[in-house]
C-alpha cells in the first residue's frame, strides 16, 4: 500500500482523481470517500437511490461530507482493517494525531454511515462540514435541529427522503451545516447518519460500538472462507470484498459499479450509469466468487435470475435493476454538471434494449461452472436454463450490439457467436454428465454448427481472429474463446490473435477493449485502456506459455490499483490516472482470474478450463 502525506486543497474544489477514492458498503449501498475526507458520493438506501451526496459529479454545493482537521494537515495513510470493508485514515496535524475510522454498520437493516475520530495523540481539533442535497442535488432539504444539548440531531427531509445526523452539534452556515469538536489522545467522537422513509419517525440512536464489531466481525466471517489462489492473495482478497459489497444482499443483485457518468475519456460524452445488474457482469462476478469458496451464493443470485427474466423467454435483457426491473429508461440530468466538466451526467441505461448474444454464453457458463462445484439444481432452475437455450436458438441468425454494448450497425461478432456456442456446450455437459433431462444431440449439432461457421468466418487470413465477419480487426473480447474452451490457450488461432492485439490495441502497454477509430461503435470520441481485458491478456500469457509475460504484465496492473487496493473501468496511461466508473466489478473480478492463471501456470497444470472442442 501507498504511503500518502498531502496537503488539504481549498474549499470550492473539483472533485478528486478517481483513484483518490475509497470504497464503504452495506451490501445494499456504498459511499466514496476521497483522501481528504470528503465523502462525494451516497445514494440511500439503494445503490440505485438517487444521490443525496453528489459532490463526485459536480462540486461541494452538489453535496457533500467533510470530516478532516481543521487547518493545515497531513493525511499519513489510509488502509482497510484486515478483512472488512472498514477504512481506517490517518491524520496529523502540529498538535497531535488522530484516526478517522468511516464504515456502514451491516446487519442492522437501517441505512447507517458511521464516522469515528479517535484521538491517537495530542490534541486535534476536527471539523465536519455536512451539505445535503437530495434527488441529484435538485432537492435542498429542510433541516432543523432535534435532541438536546447533551445528544443533539440533526433533522434534514426532502420529498420522500429524510436523515438524522447524531454526534457533535452542528450549525448553520449559509447552505451547510458546521461541527468542530476537540480531541484528545484516548477519546472517541462518534457522528452517524442514518436515512429514513421522510413520512415515518426517525429511527432510534445507533449503538456504534456494538454495531462496528458486529460490522467486523460480519466481513471477516466471510473472508474465511475465501480459498486464496496462492498468487497476488493480498489484492485477491481486497477483491472478493469488492465483489461482495457490490452484491445487494436483499436481492442477490449484482451492480456492475456504485456510481454512475464518471467518463471514459475526460471531458467527453461517454458517460454511463453502472448500477444495474448486467446478466454477463454477474455471472463472471458469481464464477470468480464460487471458485474461491462461496458457492452458496449461487443459488442465491440463480433465484434473482429467475425472478428477473421469469415469463416469456422472448423478453430477455442483457440487464436489470437491482430487483429485476425492467425499465431502466437513460435521461439525463440538468442538475449535476458532471465530473470535472464531463457531460452529460446519466441515469438508466439504454443498453437495456439492446440484443447481445453473449449473455446466452456467460449465464449457462456460471450455472455450469456452480454444478460442477457441487450446487445442486432444482426444477425450475435447469427449466429456466432450457427455456434460455431454446430462445438462443431462436436468435442464431440475428446481429447484435456485442459486448460493449455498441451504439453504432449490428454486427456479427465473433465474440458473441462464441457465446452462443458456448450456451449450447454446457446444455450438452449438463445432459451427458450430470444427468439432467434434455436433447443433448440437438444442442450438440448446434454447437458444433456454430463452432464450423466462427472458424470459416471468424478468422482472417493473418490466422487470428476477428472482431466480427466483416472485418479483419480485433477486439480484446477475443481473449475469452480460450477461457471458454473453444479453443486451446495454446492454439495457434489463438496466439495469432493475442499477437494481433498487442500489435494494434496496446496503448502506453495495456489493451484497449477495439479502436474507436474505426467507427464501429457508433460513438464520438475516445476511450482508454480497459482494465479488464489488461488482465484477460494476462490470463492467456500464463496459460499460453508466456509466464514471465505474464507475471510482468500482472505487476504493473496491480501496481495501479490505489493505496487501498481499488480499481476503476480504465486507465488512462497518458497521464496516469483511473478513468471510468469506480470501483469496477468487472476490473476485479478478472484480477482475480488473472491471479488465478499465474497460480495454476507456476504450478505447471493444464488449464483450468480444457477445451470441449470437437
Amino acid at each position: 500500500m501507498h504511503r500518502v502525506r498531502r496537503k488539504l486543497r481549498l474549499a470550492g474544489r473539483m472533485p478528486a482523481p478517481i483513484e483518490d477514492y475509497a470504497i464503504i458498503g452495506d451490501c445494499h449501498t456504498a459511499a466514496l470517500i476521497d483522501r481528504e475526507g470528503a465523502i462525494d458520493w451516497l445514494c440511500l438506501p439503494r445503490f440505485d437511490s438517487a444521490s443525496m451526496l453528489g459532490a463526485l459529479l459536480g462540486t461541494e454545493e452538489h453535496g457533500q461530507w467533510v470530516l478532516r482537521p481543521v487547518g493545515e494537515a497531513e493525511m499519513l495513510g489510509r488502509r482497510y482493517e484486515p478483512d472488512a470493508l472498514v477504512l481506517v485514515t490517518r491524520w496529523r496535524t502540529a498538535t497531535g494525531e488522530i484516526e478517522v475510522i468511516d464504515a456502514m454498520p451491516h446487519g442492522d437493516r437501517r441505512a447507517d454511515v458511521v464516522r469515528r475520530v479517535r484521538g491517537v495523540s495530542g490534541e486535534v481539533a476536527v471539523e465536519q462540514v455536512l451539505r445535503i442535497r437530495f434527488d441529484y442535488a435538485s432537492a435542498m432539504p429542510w433541516v432543523r435541529q432535534m435532541g438536546t444539548d447533551e445528544h443533539p440531531a440533526l433533522v434534514a427531509i426532502a420529498g420522500p427522503d429524510a436523515v438524522v445526523v447524531r454526534g457533535p452539534r452542528f450549525r448553520a452556515i449559509d447552505h451547510a451545516h458546521r461541527a468542530e469538536t476537540l480531541v484528545r489522545a484516548g477519546e472517541t467522537v462518534d457522528t452517524v447518519l442514518t436515512w429514513f422513509p421522510a413520512h415515518r419517525p426517525a429511527p432510534g440512536p445507533l449503538d456504534v460500538d456494538a454495531q462496528l464489531d458486529r460490522t467486523r466481525a460480519w466481513w471477516r466471517e466471510w473472508a474465511l472462507t475465501c480459498a486464496a489462489p496462492g498468487a497476488y492473495d493480498e489484492h485477491v482478497r481486497l477483491s472478493l470484498l469488492v465483489l461482495r459489497a457490490l452484491t445487494h444482499e436483499d436481492t442477490g443483485g449484482i451492480v456492475a459499479a456504485p456510481t454512475t457518468s464518471l467518463p471514459e475519456d475526460l471531458g467527453g460524452s461517454r458517460n454511463w450509469d453502472y448500477r444495474y445488474v448486467w446478466l454477463r457482469d454477474a455471472a463472471l462476478t458469481l464464477e470468480a466468487l464460487m471458485l474461491h469458496g462461496h458457492q452458496t451464493g449461487a443459488a442465491e443470485w440463480r433465484a434473482w435470475l429467475l425472478r428477473a427474466i421469469a415469463g416469456d423467454p422472448q423478453d430477455l435483457q442483457i440487464m436489470y435493476g437491482l430487483s429485476g426491473e425492467r425499465r431502466l429508461a437513460e435521461y439525463e440530468l440538468d442538475s449535476l454538471p458532471g465530473y470535472r466538466g464531463s457531460a452529460p451526467v446519466r441515469v438508466g441505461n439504454g443498453a437495456f434494449t439492446q440484443f447481445q448474444g453473449d449473455i446466452f454464453g456467460e449465464v449457462l457458463i456460471a450455472l455450469d461452472r456452480a454444478r460442477d462445484l457441487g450446487v445442486e439444481e432444482d426444477e425450475s432452475s435447469w427449466s429456466l436454463q432450457k427455456a434460455l437455450l431454446a430462445h438462443a436458438e431462436k436468435q442464431l441468425d440475428r446481429r447484435d450490439n456485442g459486448i460493449w454494448e455498441i451504439r453504432g450497425e449490428h454486427r456479427t461478432f465473433t465474440h458473441s457467436r462464441a457465446m452462443l456456442w458456448a450456451a449450447f456446450d454446457r446444455g450438452v455437459h449438463a445432459v451427458r454428465e450430470h444427468g439432467l433431462d434434455g436433447d443433448a444431440d440437438h444442442w450438440a449439432a448446434l454447437r458444433d454448427g456454430l463452432r464450423a461457421e466462427i472458424l470459416a468466418n471468424g478468422v482472417s487470413e493473418g490466422g487470428w481472429f476477428v472482431q466480427h465477419y466483416d472485418t479483419d480487426e480485433v477486439d480484446a473480447s477475443l481473449l475469452q474463446l480460450a477461457h471458454i474452451g473453444f479453443v486451446p490457450h495454446d492454439d495457434p488461432r489463438m496466439l495469432a490473435t493475442v499477437t494481433r492485439i498487442e500489435e494494434t490495441l496496446l496503448r502506453g502497454g495495456l489493451p484497449l477493449r477495439y479502436r474507436t477509430e474505426s467507427g464501429v461503435d457508433g460513438l464520438p470520441g475516445d476511450e482508454h485502456p480497459f482494465l479488464a481485458c489488461a488482465f484477460w491478456l494476462v490470463e492467456n500469457f500464463a496459460y499460453g506459455g508466456r509466464l514471465d509475460d505474464a507475471v510482468a504484465l500482472m505487476d504493473r496492473l496491480v501496481g495501479l490499483t490505489n493505496e487501498v487496493g481499488l480499481l476503476a473501468e480504465e486507465y488512462d496511461v497518458e497521464n496516469d490516472r483511473h478513468m471510468g466508473n469506480t470501483p469496477q466489478a468487472l476490473s476485479h473480478l478478472a484480477l482475480v482470474r488473472a491471479a488465478d492463471a499465474i497460480a495454476t501456470a507456476r504450478k505447471r497444470v493444464s488449464p483450468a478450463v480444457p477445451s470441449r472442442a470437437s
